[in-house]
């Protein structure tokens, strides 16, 4: 399925979740590798704030580009953010839902407010 860019400059993203290696089959505890480079991929939580309206997602991101002095609750930028689409049948039943990819976490600031 297509890959669809995310535009995030107005958008405040603060981390909720430190990155941690994100598992392919938990019952082997398979690390998850970027398909084109083999690298392995951390996995991040935030809360996508923007136009009045929030998310929690999750983020995979590569290991080499997760930057060192990440602070729970502080603002983080996500270059490269991607949304992908995705769907798959487990124990028979249908499931899908949106797999979020940035090329890069780091630390980030509170976007300007308008008017202010």
């Amino acid at each position: 399925m297509r890959s669809i860019r995310v535009e995030a400059s107005a958008a405040t993203i603060l981390l909720t979740k430190a990155p941690e290696m994100k598992v392919k089959d938990r019952q082997t505890g398979e690390i998850a590798k970027d398909a084109l480079t083999g690298e392995a991929l951390m996995r991040i939580g935030v809360v996508y704030i923007d136009a009045g309206e929030s998310s929690l997602i999750q983020v995979a991101v590569p290991e080499s580009g997760v930057s060192e002095g990440l602070t729970l609750g502080a603002p983080v930028s996500l270059p490269g953010l991607v949304a992908r689409p995705w769907e798959s049948v487990f124990n028979g039943q249908q499931r899908h839902g949106i797999a979020y990819r940035a090329t890069a976490v780091g630390p980030g600031v509170f976007p300007a407010q308008v008017g202010a």
